[in-house]
């Protein structure tokens, strides 16, 4: 009887170990690259779109999103998010092709796994939150906005929506982009809720997530998803070895 217990004794140890070396996300390790989030238009899986529009061309080779997606993403009050980029005055073009180029992003991209997170909204089950955005996409963002207006800084919520689209709340006045985001950090973090986090590193480096790139290359999202995802594999593991040392002396003491 008392092996018998010191059987199951060992399988409950093991057992503890392995479920502790599994890191505490929403998504497994193993389904970091290559995936859809669980969001309102994403497909469940991605592949090829041979005719995305214009903007998010970039993706045809494996996307998320579906050629009628794509043609909805360059419209001004979508039936996506039924959201008026121009709710202070006319948006300058410069500045809207950097909201089309975001949509497509968060609507396109199979490269945004290692940052998925759950949610428990009405209209979607999944977000992203902290890609590493390459500096020089954050400054030219920035640039190319930072004389349009707007009544907010945070696009995520606080809206007026009483007219079947988004319109600036009582008592929120228009300003220059640059008042409500002075710096490129800012308005990359900021305007989505932490969907993006400003990086350090620039364009090229496999460290950071493109907003831009040519469609003609490969993408280069999928090396930097890549590093990220062993990333968080290795620092899994390095987490769930105190633990699994400390059961294994438990268990040899058991023995003995």
């Amino acid at each position: 009887m008392a092996w018998q217990m010191t059987q199951l004794l060992l399988l409950a140890l093991v057992a503890a170990a392995w479920g502790a070396q599994a890191p505490r996300t929403p998504r497994a390790r193993t389904d970091l690259l290559n995936v859809c989030m669980d969001a309102k238009h994403h497909k469940a899986e991605p592949g090829p779109e041979d005719s995305l529009h214009e903007q998010c061309s970039p993706w045809r080779k494996n996307a998320c999103c579906s050629v009628n997606t794509s043609i909805e993403a360059h419209k001004d009050i979508s039936y996506l998010y039924r959201f008026n980029w121009d709710h202070c005055g006319k948006m300058e073009p410069a500045c809207k092709r950097h909201f089309i180029q975001d949509t497509c992003l968060y609507e396109c991209s199979p490269n945004l796994g290692p940052w998925i997170r759950e949610v428990n909204q009405r209209w979607r089950k999944e977000r992203v939150l902290g890609v590493p955005l390459c500096k020089e996409d954050c400054q030219s963002w920035w640039e190319d906005c930072r004389t349009s207006y707007t009544c907010k800084s945070n696009w995520h919520k606080g809206w007026n929506w009483t007219s079947g689209y988004n319109q600036c709340p009582v008592k929120a006045a228009c300003h220059r982009f640059d008042f409500y985001f002075p710096t490129p950090a800012a308005l990359c973090n900021e305007i989505w809720s932490h969907s993006y986090k400003a990086s350090n590193y620039s364009r090229g480096s496999g460290r950071c997530i493109q907003m831009w790139f040519d469609p003609i290359l490969d993408n280069p999202n999928e090396e930097v998803a890549r590093f990220y995802a062993e990333s968080m594999n290795g620092a899994g593991l390095h987490e769930a070895w105190p633990l699994r040392c400390g059961l294994l002396l438990l268990l040899l003491w058991l023995l003995s």
